[in-house]
């Protein structure tokens, strides 16, 4: 039996999700923290979150992230990819960075306008 806090909402809910029963989640206030408790033990995903270089802008960081979530395994490799990322200025929010990034489906989008520097 394992125990996590479901991090689905802000309530917080302290679940208990049986692996020898085909994980079945106890203490989850509502079926989406269910279906969180299941899914962090078979399934782990995570939304990256991180920054690239940029030139030519007032910053010399570009905040990105995926636009899924991804398997917890890849986040490694996608970080190696992230790291040979160079932009140049300007950039828009949503704007595809890499698509279908390490083959995980997502793409990693930017997540600040950054205009030129003038």
């Amino acid at each position: 039996m394992k125990e996590l806090i479901c991090i689905v909402c802000p309530k917080g809910c302290h679940l208990k999700v049986d692996e020898a029963n085909d994980y079945a989640v106890t203490g989850n206030g509502c079926p989406r923290g269910a279906a969180y408790g299941k899914a962090e033990l078979t399934n782990p995903t995570r939304v990256l979150t991180s920054t690239v270089k940029i030139d030519g802008a007032h910053h010399r960081r570009c905040p990105v992230k995926t636009d899924r979530a991804v398997a917890k395994g890849k986040l490694f490799e996608l970080m190696d990819l992230l790291d040979g990322v160079q932009l140049t200025a300007p950039v828009k929010v949503g704007q595809i960075i890499i698509e279908n990034a390490a083959g995980t489906g997502a793409n990693i989008v930017c997540c600040k306008n950054l205009d030129a520097v003038k």
